[in-house]
């Protein structure tokens, strides 16, 4: 299921790279640590992928 707004994928993006070791867990606030403690690593790159052209900044 892909992202329906700008600001979940991004955030998506966020843990997924927190999640793979790119970047420290401690770095993530907000959504991104939600979905980083609640989605595994291919829920998360489901969820980042695709374009974000077309798509709103933030779901309504």
């Amino acid at each position: 299921m892909p992202a329906q707004s700008k600001a979940q994928q991004k955030a998506a993006g966020a843990a997924l790279s927190a999640k793979r070791g790119d970047m420290p867990k401690s770095e993530l606030k907000g959504a991104s640590k939600e979905m980083y403690d609640s989605m595994s690593e291919d829920e998360l790159e489901d969820f980042a992928k695709g374009k974000r052209k077309g798509k709103p900044e933030h779901k309504d």
